[in-house]
């Protein structure tokens, strides 16, 4: 089974990605798909009545739904194996822009908006460095001198990476990525990892602990006047 990882940030156009990719490869391959989110979702119902393909979706409440994804894949992969899918496609909830939600097997695919403006590529830190691909939707409505600055700092958060334009919605120059599927390789579930490490989650925030200031709070705290990688562990 081949393993398909989309993420990226609220309305980037994931979601018409994947019907463009369902849409190509229904005929061809047995798909199952997960969405991941945290209140509520509808993906998953539009795209089983429009496609007729395996669909789930989980919630992750008042869990990160970076963390919550972590937690079901193993599940979702054994549900995807019984079903006997030859591809599942993953969404994430596209919330946590620190957390990489790629896997060390399957393909990362990165979806980002040309009108959220030039400067989200690097907002975004992991999310765009771990992917395998950048996506790049929405190209219809910019410039061509925005999308040339858009890509190039795609580029040099992440030298390596796969860039392409599209609008998804129509599903234009979208046919290296179909190759770039059809010729990834099948994963080895229980070889599987995550690409990246998660960001530090131990805190009295993830509690539910509402007082603000870091001097009110235990575990993991950052001040304003330190640099970015200035964390303090504080015990009780």
């Amino acid at each position: 089974m081949k393993l398909l990882v989309i993420a990226g940030p609220p309305s980037a156009g994931k979601t018409a990605l994947t019907k463009q990719i369902v849409k190509n490869f229904q005929s061809q391959l047995r798909i199952a798909y997960l969405k991941i989110d945290v209140v509520k979702a509808y993906e998953d119902i539009e795209l089983k009545k429009e496609f007729s393909i395996l669909t789930r979706k989980v919630y992750s409440g008042d869990l990160c739904p970076d963390h919550a994804s972590v937690m079901v894949l193993g599940d979702v992969i054994d549900w995807a194996e019984e079903n006997k899918a030859d591809l599942l496609i993953v969404e994430s909830a596209g919330l946590c822009l620190r957390c990489s939600p790629y896997l060390n097997q399957g393909l990362g695919v990165v979806v980002l908006s040309s009108i959220s403006g030039i400067h989200t590529p690097e907002k975004m830190g992991a999310m765009v460095s771990l992917a395998d691909v950048a996506v790049v939707t929405k190209i219809d409505l910019v410039s061509q001198a925005e999308r040339e600055v858009f890509i190039q700092k795609i580029s040099e958060i992440h030298p390596s990476g796969i860039v392409m334009e599209t609008n998804a919605l129509q599903g234009t120059s979208l046919h290296r990525l179909y190759n770039l599927i059809v010729n990834s390789e099948d994963i080895t579930p229980d070889q599987l990892m995550l690409k990246g490490s998660p960001p530090i989650g131990t805190c009295t925030i993830c509690v539910g602990k509402k007082e603000i200031g870091w001097k009110n709070h235990f575990g993991v705290v950052k001040r304003l006047d330190g640099p970015i990688a200035d964390y303090l562990y504080r015990g009780e």
